[in-house]
């Protein structure tokens, strides 16, 4: 029983050293080695792309590459943003807002409350019809804020954001309270017990 055993281990090792010959192991070798290379070129040239749309981008030009990734469209609207074109980012923030995943959304979303905020920090003060705008403006950076944090809680930034505008903001008024002690006035003419 141990001979055949033995014999038909030899048998199939005589099988592998004929399937696997100097020639065989050649050619397997040297098309090993032109698929490295092959890999190796595509991998070079792809980090290349990728210095060239990083300093596209550093200098505020239009990437030759990638041009409708995510990264491209964040990049042109926050390079804008930072230039105070806040309406052409908005824009271009909203339109990545399609393809972006949670982690995506958050940081948009953080940048948009930046936009709005700085926004309103720019107008803030100037006359009673400016004052009107700029606490919608602060507002829409607090709803960007919160939509950022409930999409990314961990995000530090939009939390310091969120609470300084919180700070600047004037309380919510509550319905029935004012200068007079009268609640019915807030309703106007409406009779009571009406929806």
């Amino acid at each position: 029983m141990a001979l055949k055993s033995i014999v038909i281990k030899e048998s199939l090792l005589r099988k592998i050293m004929h399937f696997f010959s100097v020639t065989k192991l050649t050619y397997l070798l040297i098309i090993i080695a032109i698929i490295s290379g092959i890999s190796s070129l595509y991998a070079y040239n792809r980090v290349q792309q990728i210095a060239a749309f990083n300093q596209a981008i550093s200098d505020g030009k239009p990437p030759k590459t990638d041009t409708q990734s995510f990264e491209a469209k964040f990049a042109t609207a926050y390079w804008l943003a930072k230039n105070e074109r806040y309406k052409e980012a908005t824009l271009l923030f909203n339109k990545a807002l399609n393809n972006a995943n949670t982690e995506q959304k958050a940081a948009i979303h953080f940048n948009l409350g930046n936009i709005f905020f700085r926004r309103g920090l720019a107008i803030n003060g100037a006359n009673m019809t400016v004052r009107d705008e700029a606490e919608y403006l602060l507002r829409q950076a607090k709803t960007a804020y919160q939509q950022s944090l409930r999409l990314d809680n961990s995000n530090w930034g939009a939390r310091h954001n969120l609470d300084r505008l919180l700070t600047m903001l004037p309380g919510t008024p509550t319905p029935g309270v004012g200068e007079s002690d009268t609640p019915g006035l807030i309703m106007g003419s409406i009779p009571v017990g009406l929806p």
